[in-house]
């Protein structure tokens, strides 16, 4: 993260993000261990992203979209800092709320009232906010019912509600929302989008990724469309995913 003069939420400069990735498949890690050891493991270069420019308005809600392996995920989870540029610079403004794997941070053996402080806690929340948003967090989610049930007993959606029930308890200046709404029954999905959208009029920035073009229509004011880890369009919407849907034949 660095400085600029520009007024943007976030902000991306010629950023490149590259794997290393063993050219050889080892089927144990004794094996790799070995190799790596004796200096003879070769690595590939796999750019997930490469000279990406991209700027979001405070405010502004922006959709990602773009076939599997097209570098949604690593925009995203470069903008969050969980990955850093190999090339480039990026700049964010403002707290951030990352709603990328909804779950990670969780505990299996835990309770769902156990997770929501253990997870609110790495969010960045102290153990006072977490126990003032509790009965809200709760609420939203839904699972009354099952919160002190072990995180273990629960399906995946539910997993999914809590987690993001958590992650958008309070305002943040930035969202970065990765296909979470693809999970839980569609008036549960409702209630996600009203929310999102609710804090985006209080001046929140979104960085939206979607295979549902349809959600990305409703919610983003442009569209971001990534291939190959760069960008080949972006626009209005309404001009990017006709062009989209063209260029995949409908398969993303």
């Amino acid at each position: 993260m660095t400085a600029s003069s520009s007024g943007a939420a976030v902000e991306l400069q010629d950023v490149s993000v590259r794997y290393r990735v063993p050219h050889e498949r080892y089927f144990s890690f004794k094996e790799f261990a070995i190799r790596w050891l004796q200096r003879r493991v070769e690595y590939v270069d796999f750019w997930a992203l490469r000279d990406v420019c991209l700027e979001v308005q405070p405010g502004e809600a922006v959709g990602v979209i773009g076939v599997n392996g097209a570098g949604k995920s690593t925009l995203l989870r470069t903008v969050a800092r969980v990955l850093h540029p190999a090339e480039g610079r990026v700049v964010v403004r403002g707290s951030i709320a990352p709603m990328l794997e909804l779950g990670t941070g969780f505990h299996s053996e835990l309770t769902g009232r156990e997770n929501v402080f253990l997870y609110g806690s790495l969010l960045g929340y102290t153990s006072q906010q977490i126990e003032e948003m509790y009965e809200s967090i709760l609420a939203f989610s839904g699972l009354e019912e099952f919160i002190d049930a072990p995180l273990r007993t629960y399906s995946t959606g539910m997993v999914a509600r809590l987690g993001f029930a958590v992650a958008t308890a309070r305002y943040a200046d930035i969202f970065l929302v990765d296909e979470v709404l693809s999970v839980g029954d569609e008036a549960f999905q409702r209630k996600c989008i009203q929310r999102i959208e609710s804090y985006r009029r209080q001046g929140a920035t979104i960085l939206f990724v979607s295979h549902s073009m349809g959600t990305v229509q409703e919610i983003c004011q442009r569209v971001v469309w990534l291939d190959g880890g760069q960008v080949m369009q972006q626009g209005a919407p309404e001009d990017i995913i006709p062009a989209y849907l063209r260029g995949t034949d409908g398969s993303g």
